[in-house]
């Protein structure tokens, strides 16, 4: 994990907060969108192991990863205990912004992941209000200290590992305010977020697909007039001439096979 204060609470104590429960109710309303249209058989939720966030997904075998007591697999995030190509649908829940190797932890995720496999991922933004009052405040704890990535940067590296994003949103436009009665007075932000600075939202969410090239045959465009004329066209046969040919007695060696016979 990253070198956050001593006195820092975890990330899922400041969820547990007025203000970590702002942003948790937003993620949960937009993961539980986005995983009800991805199917397959594994998913795989990396971090805050305490929130089923893949509650609305489909697919039938779902658990959580962290390297903490309370996941169902407790792990390394750097160096996934899974089988290369295993997993339909892996979630990062601000996993990133708080590993001292955040390029270690999406190669692991593109190695367990499926050709055509789903990544979706919750991060901070550092380019809104919520990034300013890191920079300016420079509080203590989470979510604080950890590094905020950029989305161009992340899109970037996502680009580098075969990913293609597919979809994404800004949510949590309101500052950050620390009580629950100042964040809904700023419900209006909301809908003008979306609206007017959509990309100034306090978190992001991607929704990436793990792309493998492979080779695709391209058939050629016979010119139907030139083959005619080259290829000479089988006579067609009325049925009465069909019916002797059929009833002649075919001649041969006896007790050898007919040549169509050896072709199984």
């Amino acid at each position: 994990m990253s070198n956050c204060n001593s006195t820092a609470r975890s990330l899922s104590e400041w969820f547990a907060t007025e203000q970590g429960g702002y942003v948790l109710e937003r993620e949960q309303a937009w993961f539980d969108r986005t995983v009800n249209d991805i199917f397959g058989y594994n998913a795989l939720q990396l971090g805050l192991s305490e929130h089923d966030l893949l509650r609305n997904s489909r697919i039938p075998l779902r658990f959580t990863g962290e390297d903490k007591p309370g996941a169902a697999v407790k792990l390394c995030a750097e160096e996934l205990p899974f089988d290369t190509g295993s997993l339909d649908l892996v979630l990062l829940t601000h996993m990133l912004e708080f590993s001292e190797q955040p390029h270690a932890i999406l190669r692991e995720v593109e190695r367990v992941l499926m050709p055509e496999g789903s990544l979706v991922i919750s991060g901070f933004n550092p380019h809104s209000l919520w990034g300013l009052h890191r920079k300016l405040v420079r509080q203590r704890g989470y979510p604080w200290c950890g590094q905020f990535i950029a989305l161009s940067r992340l899109k970037d590296w996502l680009a580098l590992l075969g990913f293609e994003v597919v979809a994404g949103r800004f949510a949590a436009y309101a500052p950050p305010f620390q009580q629950g009665k100042w964040l809904g007075r700023s419900d209006f932000m909301e809908a003008a977020g979306d609206r007017w600075w959509a990309v100034s939202g306090g978190v992001y969410f991607l929704h990436a697909i793990k792309r493998v090239p492979g080779m695709r045959l391209i058939k050629p465009r016979w010119n139907e007039n030139l083959v005619k004329k080259l290829l000479p066209v089988a006579p067609k046969l009325n049925n009465t001439q069909c019916n002797s040919d059929s009833a002649r007695p075919r001649m041969g060696v006896s007790g050898a096979s007919r040549p169509d016979e050896n072709i199984k």
